[in-house]
């Protein structure tokens, strides 16, 4: 039997980041049946950044696919931008806009999705980079989730960039342990709303 093992991404694992995506999108939980279209999620937490960045992009192979990932930017504004301009183009055609205020979780996404500048938030100015980790159920607890991290945070670290961030839900109280543990902390966000901001040193 194979042992999982990381490497980076290669563009044939696309199908598999989608799919780990919307496994594990709605608080860690699987998100299949909370949106109606089932590539929403993933164009904007999975895709951009191996289409964007994909040399910080990791996944963990079990021997046939990937079956979880680290995905992350080194400059969350420069991607925000590049978003816009470079990857928004190619996916907007399929996620139009909704109408009026944004009543479902596929047009909360949708609008998110039209706009990549909200992810730029001057409270965490000192935390440039940002990183999405998903782990399909079946591999999680086994320490591949803190390998994953590692393997970035050394990808960034090399590049020069001395903190990263992420946003979760508030609700994932699984995940929020698990981030405790790998070292980070919360970062003081005004109006936070549902979510919280964690961040930490990319230094081992």
């Amino acid at each position: 039997m194979i042992s999982p093992a990381i490497r980076p991404y290669r563009p044939e694992d696309r199908d598999a980041l989608y799919d780990i995506c919307m496994r594990t999108g709605a608080a860690g939980g699987d998100a299949r049946g909370v949106y109606r279209d089932q590539t929403l999620l993933p164009e904007i937490f999975a895709g951009p950044y191996a289409a964007l960045e994909p040399d910080l992009a990791f996944v963990l192979d079990d021997g046939g696919r990937a079956v979880g990932y680290v995905l992350g930017t080194s400059d969350t504004a420069r991607f925000a931008q590049d978003f816009r301009e470079k990857w928004l183009p190619t996916v907007a055609a399929r996620h139009p806009l909704p109408g009026g205020e944004p009543g479902t979780p596929d047009a909360v996404m949708t609008e998110f999705l039209h706009h990549p500048e909200l992810m730029v938030n001057p409270a965490l100015a000192d935390y440039p980079a940002h990183l999405h980790i998903d782990l399909l159920p079946g591999y999680q607890g086994q320490g591949y989730g803190r390998t994953l991290l590692t393997t970035l945070f050394a990808a960034l670290d090399k590049a020069g960039v001395a903190r990263v961030h992420l946003v979760m839900s508030s609700a994932n109280t699984g995940a929020r342990a698990f981030y405790d543990r790998v070292g980070f902390h919360e970062i003081s966000v005004p109006d936070p709303g549902e979510l919280t901001f964690l961040g930490r040193s990319t230094a081992a």
